[in-house]
């Protein structure tokens, strides 16, 4: 008999790196094990078509339907990504509780936490936590906060499943399109929204230092600066919008660009590959450049962009506490290093690969040691 899982996290948000997490959950598992999935998901149809899975509306449901998709499964995955933070921890772990109220086993799949500043939010997850069977975390200082905060459970560091993430082709073609030369130096930009997961981002401070930045990288390094937006949709706080913002504010915008076509995962994995170097703030963009050995410089909001540092043995001041001369200044510097750069991360991504590839064998070991329930057809 097969397996019935579900898998919860921020999918069907057209954010790339939560869409390349949720591709390699899918393609690990599914090399191991029989297994129906669920994936709960903020646009169905967008997951249903990206992955080739079924995706319920979990947003748009009524307790009662959810407790029914829920007596189905044999265990529930919570996770991947950065899901436990102020403002988000009510909605996800929501479904965790209504699960562990019907008997049915969970997993906390290589998530990162924080920021968490609200008392209900931290007495939330640690109670939640505290009941389930399994939990992994993307880097050390996940496990650091929650075991601070009282979860008792044992909690094994892994890694960021995108890491595992296979590029597709980027063609030359496809870089013509986008207006870019193929021969020119391209540097890759990375930026975000605030909000409850950045909440210390000052939009006018990043703006007006990146566009100095990029301007930087122009005149310096007679680069061409290609914006790559992550999260994609409507609204203010996406990173076109953030993008362009940028732009706006640079002297030399005529020699930058954001990228225009819609791209999945692992077409923006083959893109980083004819980029000379990066400079970002988004995770995955990172992860991407860290995979194709790109070297980058990193814009640290979060825990979860320090731990991937630490993880690669590299620093960076966080982003609050950067001016255009110490960006530009570092800047300069690691251009003149990159080489030493690509080196390292050629030495330590395989590792931090291995790492990502233990969270999908302790999943699969939690469902060998689960009896699958009798399911009539």
């Amino acid at each position: 008999m097969k397996y019935r899982i579900a898998i919860s996290g921020s999918y069907g948000g057209m954010n790339l790196g939560d869409e390349a997490i949720l591709e390699v959950i899918l393609r690990e598992l599914r090399a191991l094990i029989d297994v129906d999935v669920t994936v709960f998901s903020r646009n169905p149809k967008d997951t249903e078509e990206r992955h080739k899975v079924r995706a319920i509306p979990i947003h748009e449901m009524h307790k009662d339907e959810v407790i029914e998709e829920l007596k189905k499964l044999d265990l529930f995955v919570l996770g991947g990504g950065g899901i436990l933070f102020d403002g988000m921890v009510d909605m996800v772990l929501r479904d965790v509780n209504w699960a562990k109220e019907l008997d049915i086993p969970v997993m906390v799949y290589a998530v990162s936490v924080g920021p968490l500043n609200s008392p209900e939010s931290k007495k939330l997850v640690v109670e939640t936590l505290n009941k389930v069977e399994k939990i992994s975390v993307r880097e050390n200082e996940a496990k650091k906060m929650l075991n601070d905060l009282g979860v008792t459970q044992e909690i094994e560091v892994t890694g960021d499943p995108a890491l595992l993430m296979k590029p597709a082709a980027f063609t030359n073609e496809m870089l013509k399109k986008e207006g870019i030369d193929p021969e020119s130096s391209v540097v890759g930009f990375s930026v975000r929204e605030p909000g409850p997961a950045a909440p210390d981002l000052d939009v006018n401070h990043y703006h007006a230092i990146l566009a100095n930045a990029a301007d930087f990288m122009v005149e310096r390094f007679d680069a061409q600066t290609l914006f790559v937006p992550m999260e994609r949709g409507t609204g203010e706080n996406r990173d076109h919008q953030h993008s362009h913002a940028v732009i706006s504010k640079m002297a030399n915008a005529q020699r930058a660009s954001v990228l225009k076509g819609e791209y999945n995962s692992a077409q923006v994995l083959g893109l980083m590959e004819h980029m000379a170097f990066a400079v970002g703030m988004r995770l995955h963009f990172l992860i991407f450049a860290g995979i194709q050995n790109v070297p980058f410089v990193p814009l640290p909001y979060a825990s979860k962009v320090t731990g991937l540092l630490s993880d690669l043995d590299l620093s960076m001041p966080v982003i609050t506490q950067l001016n255009t001369g110490k960006l530009c200044a570092f800047l300069d510097r690691s251009w003149d290093t990159r080489k030493s750069i690509a080196k390292k991360l050629e030495e330590k991504i395989p590792s931090l690969k291995e790492k990502a590839k233990r969270t999908n064998q302790i999943l699969c070991d939690l469902l060998k040691s689960l009896t699958p329930k009798e399911h009539s057809t």
